[in-house]
């Protein structure tokens, strides 16, 4: 059915205008300033979003949905996930396929993908894994990039002996995805470190969550940052340093970016709207809720962040959603924190904490949070400008928002299957009311509504080839 948006303010990276948009076969087909309802298909579903915002869809570069972690799984599914994502305007996942040091890459990417295509309801991608690099796995990896369109690798530098490489694979890793035109997603912290700064607190007897965040501490990530950029700059590659959570780091990457490292950086909805005291709560083993990694980190890092995003410094905001039940989950580490699920959910809360927290205190603007939230994102992982954009040609993904919308953010409202939620109480200004996959309404009134299985994979060509 054809959609004619009426009366929206369009909210852009780069533009704030009013107009009326009309969708057509699950494209963008005009932009007008004003559309008159007669002049189009007698099938038309009319909204009118006088008032409101209308952004294009949000992009979250960073989730974890199917996901074998500390002996357990998380507990979302592609369905639960999707009406999350949906419900706080996300129209796009991209998910990190993270298979174990023995499984082979195209037999997880088959698994990932098996278990997201009958159940979303937003269209998604990966970055895929690499957590071996032997010849196998380099011969998988290539055919994974060219015949599945997964443009973008994972890597971490954590996890000692279940998702680190060593560094000589790791510099071989980044040669061959600069030779495709790939860019590497990484995890910046460093493998040895953690691991014996853990073992060093567990064995004072330092074992509950508020000790998670020392064993990791803001040294340990920026150090990441500057190895991973070293590599960078050798080999010509292009990275992307996930969940950077301190100023610290950042200061690592701004100063790589100077250099002309091509290093882009994300930061997290947690890192920027929650802090290290809520992982030292002391109300029974709360904090074990806020344990993710990289830590939260001391309150004056989100002031950093912040500024990093409206600098341009940083360019997108994602979640790193990963949902793990408190109850059964995170506190089988009730005994250690290392054997605490790491992970705060936050995919159906990112885009209403950034507009709250974000918008509505001054910190960025909103053509800043449309950029950090959809466009660069669409722009660094090869899907622009079919998604990320509002014009004629892009996909019909869309969303109506309201700016004056009062909720409460809750886990009974919530739509992840996780049993708790980090937001519990918060009060937030702003709601997506209509959300659209290609032209669908998938939310409607802030509910969903939609088709589960009507999310699509998106194939992406490397758009990252070497400068040098």
């Amino acid at each position: 059915m054809p959609l004619l948006i009426k009366g929206g303010r369009i909210i852009t990276a780069t533009e704030d205008y009013r107009a009326d948009v009309y969708c057509a076969d699950e494209q963008i087909t005009s932009i007008e300033a004003d559309i008159d309802p007669a002049s189009v298909a007698p099938d038309t579903e009319v909204i009118d979003a006088t008032g409101k915002y209308l952004f294009p869809g949000f992009i979250d570069p960073h989730v974890h949905i199917h996901l074998p972690f500390m002996g357990t799984n998380a507990k979302d599914d592609y369905e639960s996930a999707s009406k999350a994502a949906l419900a706080g305007g996300t129209t796009t996942l991209i998910e990190m396929i993270c298979p174990g040091p023995d499984d082979e890459p195209l037999a997880a990417f088959n698994e990932w993908n098996d278990k997201a295509k009958p159940l979303a309801a937003v269209d998604y991608t990966f970055h895929m894994a690499v957590v071996r690099f032997d010849e196998l796995a380099h011969r998988q990896l290539s055919q994974i990039v060219t015949d599945e369109g997964i443009a973008s690798f994972k890597v971490f530098l954590a996890y000692k002996g279940a998702l680190d490489l060593s560094d000589s694979d790791l510099f071989d890793l980044l040669k061959m995805a600069r030779r495709m035109g790939v860019i590497t997603t990484v995890h910046c912290e460093n493998a040895e470190a953690v691991d014996a700064m853990q073992t060093k607190l567990i064995g004072e007897g330092r074992t509950g969550p508020e000790w998670h965040e020392p064993s990791r501490p803001t040294c340990v990530e920026a150090g990441g940052v500057h190895h991973i950029a070293t590599f960078a700059e050798l080999t010509d590659a292009h990275i992307y340093a996930v969940h950077t959570s301190c100023a610290d780091a950042l200061r690592v990457a701004v100063d790589a970016q100077l250099r002309g490292v091509n290093i882009w950086v994300e930061a997290v909805a947690p890192h920027l709207v929650l802090d290290e005291t809520y992982a030292q709560r002391t109300d029974g083993f709360e904090g074990a809720k806020y344990v993710m990694s990289p830590p939260l980190r001391e309150k004056s890092n989100q002031d950093a962040l912040w500024a990093g995003l409206k600098s341009g410094a940083v360019s997108t905001i994602g979640t790193d959603h990963a949902p793990f039940d408190f109850k059964g989950q995170k506190d089988m580490g009730t005994d250690a924190f290392t054997k605490i699920p790491n992970g705060i959910p936050s995919v159906q809360e990112r885009i209403d904490l950034v507009h709250t927290h974000g918008v509505l205190e001054r910190k960025i603007d909103l053509n800043t949070m449309v950029s950090a939230c959809s466009t660069n994102a669409a722009r660094i992982f090869g899907l622009y400008p079919r998604k990320g954009a509002i014009r004629v040609g892009a996909d019909a993904d869309l969303v109506v928002y309201d700016p004056t919308h009062k909720h409460t953010l809750s886990v009974e409202t919530s739509h992840s299957k996780v049993d708790y939620n980090a937001f519990e109480g918060w009060e937030m200004t702003g709601r997506s009311d209509v959300v659209t996959v290609r032209g669908k309404v998938q939310v409607r009134d802030g509910t969903f509504c939609g088709d589960i299985g009507r999310g699509r994979l998106l194939k992406r060509k490397p758009t990252h080839p070497s400068t040098g």
